[in-house]
C-alpha cells in the first residue's frame, strides 16, 4: 500500500530547482570521493606504509562496498522513502570521512573507505529516485538530468584538482575532511527542500545483499593475493571456490524468495546482459588508467601532488565538456552502438599510447595527448554503454536496470584494478630480481598495467560491435 505525498511535499515541488542543487551536490560528492584520492595515493602510501599491491585497497574498499550495497540501497529507498535513506547515507558518509581522515594505519583507512562506500551506496539511488519524483515534466526532467550529468563530471574534475591542492598545501587527510562541511550543507538544505517521497511495504532481502557483497569482497581479495599465493595454490583455489559457492547461493536465493534483491527475469531484457559485461570491461580498463597515470606522474616523472593534479585537469575537464555537450548529439545522429564502439576504440588507443611511456617522459609528448584521447573515449563510451544496458527495460524495470548497471561498473572497477595490479607488480618484481634499476622496473610495471588495461578495453569494443543490438 503506497502512502500519498502530503500537501507539504506538494508545496516543495515549487522549490524543485533548489532541491536539484542539493541532489547535484550529492552526486558531485559521490563521484569526487572516487577521484579525489588519486593524487593523494603516494602520500598516503608513504604515511601509512602501504605496499604497492595493497595500495589499491584505498580505492577498492570504497567501490566494492559501494557496488555491493547499491541494489540494497535502492530497495531501502523504495521501502522506507528516498529522503530518509538519503539523509542516513550522508550521516554515514560524514562519520566515515572523519574516521578515514584520522586513519592511523592501513586497517583504519580501509574500514573508513568501506564505510564511505556504504554511505554513498545509500545516497546514489535515493538521490536519483528523488530527482525522478520531483521532476514530472519530461522537458524539465531532461534538463535536470543534464545538470545531474554535469555534476558527476564536475565531481571527477574537481576531485583531481582538489586532491592535488589539499595534499600539497595541507595534508592528504583533508581529501577526506572536506566531506564534513559539504555533508553538513547538504543535510541542512535537504531537510527543508527534499520531499519524503513514496514508501511501500515489502520484505528486504538482507541475506541476498550479504551474499553478493561478500562474494565481491572475497573475489577481489583473492585476486589481490594471487601475486603472493599464485593462481593455482591451495589458498587461491579455496578462495575462488568459496566465492563461486557464495554466488551460487545468491542465485538460488533469488530464484526462491518472493521479494528478491535481484529478480533474475530482468536479464531477459534485450542488451542488458551484454551491456553490463561491456560496462564491467569499460570500468576495468578506465580505472587502472586513472590509477597508474597518477602513480606515473608522481613516482616516475616526480611531479608534486599539486602539479600532478594540474596535469590531470585537462583530461577531466574534457570529460565534463564532452559528456554534457557532445555525446548526446552524436548518439542522436549515429545511434548509441556506433558511439559506444568508437569510444571504446579510442580508450584502447589511449592505453596503448600510455603503454609506451619512458622513464624520462615528457608531459606534452607522452601524457597530454594520450590523456585527452582517453577522456574522449570514456566520454563517448560511458553514456551509450549505460543506455545499451537499460534501453530495453520496461518502465517498471528501469530502476532495477539502472541499479544493476551501477553495480556492474563498480564491480568492474575493483576486479579490473585487482588483476592489473597483479600483472604490474609481478612485472616490476621480476625485473628487480633480474637486476634492473628500481625506477626502470617500476615503470615497466606501469607499462604492463596500461597494456593489460588496453586488452580489457579492446575486448569491450569487440563485444559492443558484435553483441549490442539496436533497439527499434
Amino acid at each position: 500500500m503506497e502512502k500519498t505525498i502530503t500537501s507539504t511535499s506538494e508545496r516543495l515541488y515549487e522549490k524543485r530547482w533548489l532541491a536539484l542543487a542539493v541532489l547535484c551536490t550529492a552526486q558531485f560528492m559521490v563521484i569526487m570521493d572516487t577521484s579525489i584520492i588519486g593524487v593523494a595515493l603516494p602520500a598516503i602510501q608513504k604515511s601509512l606504509n602501504y605496499t604497492a599491491s595493497e595500495l589499491q585497497w584505498i580505492f577498492n574498499a570504497y567501490v566494492i562496498v559501494f557496488g555491493g550495497i547499491l541494489l540494497l540501497g535502492g530497495k531501502l529507498s523504495d521501502l522506507l522513502g528516498p529522503k530518509k535513506i538519503f539523509m542516513w547515507g550522508f550521516a554515514i558518509l560524514a562519520l566515515a570521512s572523519l574516521l578515514t581522515g584520522l586513519s592511523w594505519n592501513e586497517s583504519s583507512m580501509n574500514v573508513g573507505r568501506a564505510l564511505q562506500g556504504f554511505g554513498s551506496a545509500l545516497i546514489a539511488p535515493s538521490a536519483l529516485t528523488l530527482l525522478l519524483t520531483i521532476f514530472r515534466d519530461p522537458k524539465e526532467l531532461g534538463k535536470a538530468f543534464g545538470f545531474w550529468g554535469a555534476a558527476a563530471a564536475a565531481g571527477g574534475s574537481a576531485g583531481v584538482f582538489l586532491g592535488g591542492v589539499l595534499t600539497e598545501y595541507l595534508s592528504w587527510r583533508w581529501t577526506f575532511f572536506i566531506n564534513l562541511p559539504l555533508a553538513a550543507i547538504v543535510m541542512l538544505a535537504g531537510a527543508g527542500l527534499l520531499i519524503k517521497g513514496n514508501t511501500r511495504k515489502s520484505k528486504i532481502d538482507y541475506l541476498g545483499a550479504l551474499l553478493i557483497t561478500s562474494a565481491m569482497i572475497l573475489l577481489v581479495y583473492t585476486l589481490i593475493m594471487v601475486e603472493k599465493n599464485g593462481w593455482t595454490s591451495f589458498t587461491s583455489l579455496l578462495l575462488f571456490g568459496i566465492t563461486f559457492l557464495l554466488l551460487v547461493l545468491f542465485v538460488i536465493l533469488q530464484k526462491n524468495i518472493k521479494t528478491p534483491l535481484l529478480p533474475l527475469s530482468i536479464f531477459k531484457v534485450p542488451n542488458l546482459t551484454v551491456g553490463n559485461i561491456i560496462m564491467l570491461l569499460m570500468a576495468g580498463a578506465w580505472i587502472p588508467l586513472w590509477f597508474y597515470l597518477n602513480l606515473y606522474l608522481q613516482q616516475i616523472l616526480e611531479y608534486s601532488a599539486f602539479n600532478s593534479g594540474l596535469a590531470l585537469l585537462p583530461m577531466t575537464i574534457a570529460i565534463m565538456i564532452l559528456m554534457v555537450g557532445v555525446t548526446g548529439k552524436l548518439m542522436a545522429k549515429f545511434g548509441f552502438k556506433k558511439v559506444l564502439v568508437s569510444g571504446l576504440i579510442a580508450l584502447t588507443l589511449s592505453l596503448l599510447l600510455f603503454s609506451t611511456v619512458p622513464v624520462e617522459g615528457n608531459f606534452m609528448v607522452h601524457v597530454l595527448g594520450a590523456s585527452l584521447l582517453g577522456a574522449a573515449g570514456m566520454s563517448l563510451a560511458y553514456i551509450p554503454g549505460t543506455i545499451a544496458a537499460i534501453s530495453g527495460a520496461k518502465p517498471e524495470e528501469s530502476g532495477l536496470a539502472s541499479g544493476i548497471v551501477n553495480t556492474t561498473y563498480q564491480l568492474g572497477s575493483a576486479i579490473g584494478l585487482a588483476i592489473v595490479v597483479v600483472i604490474a607488480t609481478s612485472t616490476t618484481n621480476t625485473e628487480i630480481a633480474e637486476g634492473v634499476l628500481n625506477k626502470e622496473a617500476l615503470n615497466s610495471g606501469f607499462r604492463a598495467a596500461f597494456q593489460s588495461a588496453a586488452v580489457i578495453s579492446s575486448i569491450g569494443a569487440a563485444l559492443a560491435f558484435l553483441g549490442i543490438k539496436t533497439i527499434k
